[in-house]
C-alpha cells in the first residue's frame, strides 16, 4: 500500500502539541522555543515531510506560477521562446506551467480554464490559428488576471504585447529576390486569420510594388499549415502553372523545405532555375542542400521580454501601468537557395 504523504496534523500527534505550533516551529516563529523547534524539525526530517507549497502560496493569493500557452511546442520557433521564458522567471522563483493548444480555439479556451482553476499568477499566450473570438481572453482582462500576448496579436484586447516585425522580414525576403534577378516571385502563404500571415503577405506584396512587378494571383496559393508536408500541394500547383515562377518565399521554414522537395523531385535546380526563402530561420535550414535562405527571427528574446512584461504586471499590486507594445527587427539571412 502506497505510503500517504506526512502531514503537519501527525508531526504534531506524535510531539503532543498543536499543529500550529508545528506550523510556527518549521517556519522559525520567535514565539516558539529552541527546544520545540529543534524537536519539529527533527522528527519533519525523519518523516520526510514536504511543505504542500501550494496551500502556502494560495493563502498568500499568489501561487509563483505563470501558464504558457502555445499552438505547439515541438518547432524550434516556440520552444526557443519557451526557452526565453524560463530563463527569465527561473531566477525569480517562478515556476511555469505549459500547454499546447494544437492549433485549437476549443483546447485553448479549456487550457486557459484549467490554468484559471489552479490560480496562475499570470498567462503568456500566443493564440491558435483557430482563434477569432477572443471573449476567454477578455474574461481573463475583465477579472485583472495578468495576460501578455506574444507572436500572434489579438487585436481589441488592451494588454501588453510583444511581436516581431513580420511585415518588415517578408519585404526583405522578396525585396532580395527580386534583386537577385527574379521576376516571376510566388508567396506560400499562411492562413489569414493570423495577424502573422497577413503581415507578411503585404510585404510580399509592397516589396513586389516598389519594384513595380505586378501581383499576379496565380502565384499566391494557401497552405493550410506550417510543416514540411503543407509546402507540398501549394509548391505542386505553382511548378503547373503554364509560367512557373523564378522564386518562391515561403510563409516559414517548414512549408519552405516543403517546397524544395517538390522542386527537387522535379529535377529543377536550385537557386539557378528557381529561388526559395523562407521565415524563422530554424537551427535545421542550414543543413539543407541547398542550405535555406530565411529571415531570422529573435525568439528567445520574444520569449524574455514577454515573460518580463508579465512579471512586472503580476508584481505591481495596485499600481497602474501603461499596456505596452514591443515590436522586434527580424534579420534576412541569404544562404544557398537563393541566387
Amino acid at each position: 500500500m502506497k505510503k500517504s504523504r506526512t502531514t503537519i496534523t501527525e508531526i504534531a500527534n506524535q510531539l503532543g502539541v498543536s499543529p500550529s505550533t508545528v506550523s510556527r516551529a518549521l517556519n522559525d516563529h520567535p514565539a516558539i522555543s529552541k527546544k520545540t523547534k529543534k524537536a519539529v524539525v527533527k522528527l519533519a526530517r525523519k518523516l520526510n515531510y514536504q511543505p504542500n507549497l501550494l496551500a502556502l502560496n494560495l493563502l498568500k493569493n499568489k501561487t509563483n506560477t505563470i501558464g504558457v500557452v502555445v499552438p505547439e511546442i515541438t518547432s524550434y520557433f516556440f520552444s526557443s521562446v519557451i526557452n526565453g521564458i524560463q530563463d527569465m522567471v527561473n531566477p525569480l522563483g517562478v515556476n511555469m506551467i505549459i500547454s499546447q493548444s494544437n492549433e485549437s480555439y476549443e483546447e485553448e479556451k479549456n487550457i486557459i480554464q484549467t490554468f484559471t482553476s489552479i490560480r496562475v499568477d499570470g498567462f503568456l499566450i500566443s493564440p491558435s490559428s483557430e482563434t477569432k473570438n477572443f471573449g476567454h481572453l477578455k474574461i481573463l482582462t475583465d477579472n485583472n488576471i495578468p495576460l501578455v500576448i506574444f507572436d500572434r496579436d489579438c487585436e481589441g484586447i488592451e494588454v501588453d504585447k510583444v511581436f516581431v516585425d513580420e511585415y518588415n522580414g517578408a519585404f526583405q525576403a522578396v525585396e532580395h529576390l527580386i534583386q537577385t534577378g527574379c521576376k516571376r516571385v510566388a508567396h506560400i502563404a499562411g492562413q489569414q486569420t493570423l495577424s502573422t500571415a497577413r503581415h507578411r503577405f503585404k510585404g510580399y506584396k509592397d516589396a513586389l510594388s516598389k519594384h513595380n512587378i505586378p501581383v499576379n494571383e496565380k502565384y499566391i496559393v494557401e497552405s493550410c499549415g506550417f510543416a514540411p508536408e503543407h509546402g507540398i500541394d501549394p509548391t505542386k500547383k505553382l511548378l503547373a502553372l503554364p509560367n512557373p515562377p523564378d522564386a518562391i518565399f515561403a510563409i516559414n521554414d517548414g512549408v519552405a523545405i516543403g517546397a524544395m522537395y517538390v522542386i527537387k523531385e522535379a529535377g529543377i535546380k536550385i537557386p539557378e532555375e528557381i529561388s526559395v526563402i523562407g521565415f524563422d530561420d530554424d537551427p535545421h535550414s542550414s543543413f539543407f542542400k541547398p542550405s535555406l535562405s530565411t529571415v531570422w527571427q529573435p525568439t528567445y528574446e520574444m520569449g524574455v521580454l514577454a515573460a518580463r512584461f508579465l512579471m512586472k504586471r503580476i508584481n505591481a499590486s495596485n499600481e497602474i501601468l501603461s499596456f505596452r507594445i514591443e515590436t522586434l527587427l527580424p534579420e534576412l539571412v541569404v544562404r544557398g537557395s537563393s541566387r
